[in-house]
């Protein structure tokens, strides 16, 4: 950990230096703004550090006054530096391009202009940006996904998981929030509830009051939980205990029975990756949940990384759900999510397999989302039809 938090100051360092550089120092904006902005950029970036350590561990609503200004910034830092990049990869094009054309040197008037122009446009993208991602956080709806399993038996076409992923209650988002997802949920009627990890942010002392409305979650074949990887920054073994507390089957490497006799289809759970970290028996076991399964059932697996499919596939599972991209949240962080993720967002096929991957239920950090609506999944399930290819 505290290798990695080094290595996170780092970039946050160098991240903020480079703004400092594109939007205070090259426009020079003269002696009092430089001053001015240049002490604000110091203060923010202090801010960082002191939101990650306070947002976990603090119970005090008044640090909210040190989180909420933290996570914001957070966001708008990645909209300035991709902005600020996106305007020094056009302004390299463009002296590429006069170079190429044998067009005279910049003079140092014409230079400081385009420097102020470009801090300008930079600036204003990103506020843009901004403004449009704080709208995004605040919406939830619901996205209907129909899903045609070979397997299923005919009697439960048409029966539906309902999919609450990433919901990240914790420093900036509780109970309130919660009650609100519970009640779209409810009003659904699902069959099968599946939440598939990193619930929460935080240590069960602190918010068991913020995420007590689960217990009032109603399917006609229960709610069941496997854990992300936050569950596991934030204290697993306490969190599967207070959940089953609350009436949701946690599945830590195991399956159930979906439905009746022949009626039926498994239901299988594991936990996530990450807690392999955390010592001898934690983490993902597929082959332990799908110990002695009977092949010809249909498989449905939760799973909180989408990059378990490739497991998935080879065991004959028929569909995995997943969660922990956020979709990208911030757009276009989605392209950094795809060097670790097989899939963003959305329903993808692999081999036998589909894949659904939730864009999330809440969000992580900045209370901000562009290009990625938060959703509650509602999964429909399709039999084949007979004579259907």
């Amino acid at each position: 950990m505290s290798r990695f938090f080094l290595i996170a100051l780092s970039v946050f360092g160098s991240v903020h230096l480079y703004l400092w550089a594109r939007l205070v120092y090259a426009p020079e904006l003269g002696l009092a703004w430089t001053l001015l902005l240049s002490a604000l950029l110091l203060l923010l970036f202090a801010l960082i550090p002191l939101t990650f350590f306070f947002g976990r561990r603090a119970s005090s609503r008044t640090i909210l006054f040190i989180v909420w200004p933290g996570y914001i910034w957070l966001g708008t830092l990645f909209l300035l530096f991709v902005a600020a990049l996106a305007s020094d990869v056009l302004r390299g094009g463009l002296e590429l391009g006069e170079w190429f054309a044998g067009m005279a040197p910049e003079s140092p008037e014409q230079s400081l202009a385009r420097a102020r122009l470009q801090a300008a446009v930079a600036a204003g993208a990103a506020g843009l940006a901004f403004v449009a991602s704080l709208i995004g956080g605040r919406k939830l709806s619901v996205k209907r996904v129909a899903v045609q399993l070979s397997r299923l038996p005919m009697a439960l076409h048409g029966t539906t998981i309902v999919q609450l992923s990433d919901v990240h209650i914790g420093p900036t988002r509780g109970r309130h929030f919660l009650e609100r997802v519970v009640e779209a949920v409810n009003a659904l009627e699902p069959d099968v509830i599946a939440i598939t990890g990193d619930l929460v942010d935080g240590s069960v002392t602190r918010l068991a009051h913020e995420v007590a409305p689960l217990a009032n979650l109603k399917a006609r074949h229960g709610v069941y939980f496997v854990t992300g990887n936050h569950e596991y920054y934030s204290g697993a073994e306490p969190w599967c205990a207070y959940l089953t507390q609350l009436g949701l089957r946690v599945l830590r490497n195991e399956r159930v029975r979906i439905g009746e006799g022949d009626d039926s289809y498994d239901l299988a759970g594991i936990d996530d990756l990450a807690g392999r970290q955390f010592g001898p028996g934690q983490g993902a076991d597929l082959d332990l949940a799908l110990l002695g399964r009977d092949a010809s059932r249909e498989l449905v697996l939760l799973a909180h990384q989408p990059r378990v499919v490739h497991d998935a596939e080879r065991a004959g599972v028929g569909l995995q759900l997943s969660g922990h991209t956020h979709g990208g949240q911030i757009w276009p962080f989605h392209f950094l999510v795809r060097l670790q993720q097989p899939v963003n967002s959305g329903l993808a096929r692999f081999g036998r397999s589909l894949l659904y991957v939730s864009n999330g239920t809440g969000y992580w950090g900045p209370p901000m989302r562009l290009g990625s609506p938060a959703e509650i999944t509602e999964l429909t399930l399709q039999a084949a039809m007979p004579g259907a290819e």
